[in-house]
């Protein structure tokens, strides 16, 4: 009888350690991986919202700017410098949130790779 009980404990044994071990670890790897990408995706949210805010100060300068400007070549000026510089800052917020996605990306995936 006790042959018969090491023989199920070894089954047991056997049965966690390459099935319900190797499940666990696989669950908490992506409840981990999870996590990092809600957090990144809050991240991005945030940054995408922060540029957009920094953009619309820029427009309304631009606009004080053109308002006030003395004739039309100077309005003209303005706008150009304004569409100048809003292509140079679409151009860095565009690098920067596809610089924050590939971070997130290899954080997210750190954990279903063992590198939590």
């Amino acid at each position: 009888m006790a042959d018969k009980k090491s023989t199920a404990d070894k089954v047991k044994d056997t049965i966690n350690e390459r099935v319900v071990d190797p499940a666990k670890k696989a669950g908490e790897a992506m409840q981990s991986s999870g996590k990092k990408l809600a957090e990144g995706s809050s991240a991005v949210g945030l940054k995408m919202l922060d540029q957009a805010e920094a953009n619309t100060r820029e427009a309304f300068a631009a606009m004080r700017a053109a308002a006030s400007a003395k004739d039309l070549s100077e309005v003209m000026k303005i706008q150009g410098d304004f569409l100048r510089d809003q292509g140079s800052r679409s151009m860095g917020q565009a690098r920067e949130i596809g610089e924050l996605i590939m971070q997130f990306g290899k954080d997210a995936v750190a954990p279903l790779r063992g590198k939590d």
